[in-house]
């Protein structure tokens, strides 16, 4: 057993067994440093954070500490998109190409702004090579998608579109309110708000970075699920995560990719932020303000939330659900049993939701990924467990021992 590092921040005594499993994370050396941030009706209850922003341990993990979250950014870009849905600028069913006509190539003239937000758009990946400097270029990726033939009929099936989802979804919103996807969710959502979280940000926040570690090799016997995935660098599987290649430090930690505005992969926020912003989702879905502040109505947010595809995902090769933009209990990834919680998990580990009904939202951050089978992160699951146990509600995790990954999120 790995040694506790000191666990910092405030729960409360109804949620102690939260603590407990974010510390037996530490101690089974499953962290290097992470956050957990848990509210029940608007109030936080749980806030931890503990562990080092590095490897190396000579930088502590703090209150205010920044990481990466892969996928679950993709929560922070849809909603940037759900509220132009909302004002009535951006409609689900029309073409994608009434607001950007270079989209209308190779067949997708009439393919609606609903299934990028869905994984039904068929462009999961890009056929052509790309570089990891491409992903860093707008406009390239943007031409890219647009010349690109749909993998499978639009429609007819979804698949994670793990990557390029930062611009089909962020070239909409682009198109239709002038800004890009890193200023309209911070001028829109961070600032009404009061998060802590970016899509893009500047050299100025990097000592408050933490550097994300890559997960260690699954144990013997044990299936390592990414890797089968990229096996075939031609396959859909193989071109979604490896064209460009972005699941590697050398990229995830480098200042290009902290700068970019990459909706689908590289959002930086904590476990606070996340818990907060799921808060304010978890209102608005009850037709509430949270903190006087209402930017969806119940209406837009039950849209929002609605299932839109459901079963096999045609990348990830497992069964899911998905709304617009965010990802539903599945009985593969059940991080809740109310089939009508909302949220996202991120490669290698993170993860926020809310469930209205019930007034809870989750956060939880970390800068150790871990990988194995397709359930999700068998960290959570004691927390998740604790949480749901203390709040009165019951859940119930996908398997016995909690084995899996956020792969694809």
């Amino acid at each position: 057993m790995a040694n506790v590092p000191e666990i910092f921040g405030t729960c409360d005594a109804r949620f102690v067994k939260v603590r407990d499993g974010f510390a037996a994370n530490f101690a089974k050396g499953k962290e290097i440093g992470a956050a957990v941030c848990v509210t029940l009706h608007n109030k936080t209850v749980v806030d931890l954070w503990a562990g080092s922003a590095d490897k190396a341990g000579s930088r502590a993990w703090g209150k205010n500490t920044l990481v990466n979250v892969y996928s679950t950014t993709k929560a922070l870009g849809a909603i940037c998109a759900n509220l132009l849905v909302e004002r009535g600028v951006l409609d689900l069913d029309a073409p994608v190409a009434r607001y950007w006509p270079e989209f209308a190539q190779a067949g997708k003239a009439t393919l609606p702004v609903r299934y990028c937000l869905t994984h039904q758009a068929g462009l999961a990946a890009v056929r052509k090579p790309l570089a990891v400097a491409d992903m860093y270029n707008w406009q390239t990726m943007c031409a890219a998608l647009a010349e690109q033939e749909p993998w499978w009929p639009p429609g007819t099936a979804h698949g994670y579109h793990a990557i390029t989802y930062a611009w089909l979804v962020g070239e909409l919103i682009r198109r239709v309110s002038g800004r890009s996807v890193g200023r309209f969710f911070r001028e829109e959502i961070v600032h009404p708000l009061a998060l802590d979280a970016f899509i893009g940000c500047g050299p100025e926040l990097d000592a408050r970075i933490a550097d994300m570690n890559p997960s260690p090799p699954p144990p013997p016997g044990t299936h390592d699920l990414l890797a089968e995935m990229m096996a075939d660098k031609e396959s859909l599987q193989g071109k979604t995560f490896a064209n460009p290649p972005v699941l590697g430090p050398g990229v995830v930690n480098s200042r290009a990719w902290r700068a970019a505005e990459i909706c689908s992969a590289n959002g930086h926020t904590n476990a606070r932020s996340l818990a907060r912003f799921y808060a304010a989702l978890g209102a608005w879905t009850r037709g509430e303000a949270f903190e006087r502040v209402q930017l969806m109505s119940k209406s837009g947010m039950e849209r929002t939330r609605t299932e839109q595809a459901a079963g096999m995902d045609k990348v990830l090769q497992l069964s899911n659900r998905i709304a617009l933009g965010f990802m539903l209990p599945s009985p593969m990834r059940r991080f809740s049993n109310n089939p009508k919680a909302f949220g996202h998990g991120g490669a290698g580990g993170s993860l926020g939701f809310c469930d209205p009904e019930n007034g809870i939202s989750f956060g939880y951050t970390m800068n150790q990924m871990q990988s194995g089978g397709p359930g999700g992160d068998p960290r959570w699951w004691p927390m998740l467990q604790a949480m749901y146990d203390a709040a009165g509600v019951p859940f119930t995790r996908p398997d016995a021992d909690g084995a899996g990954t956020s792969v694809g999120g």
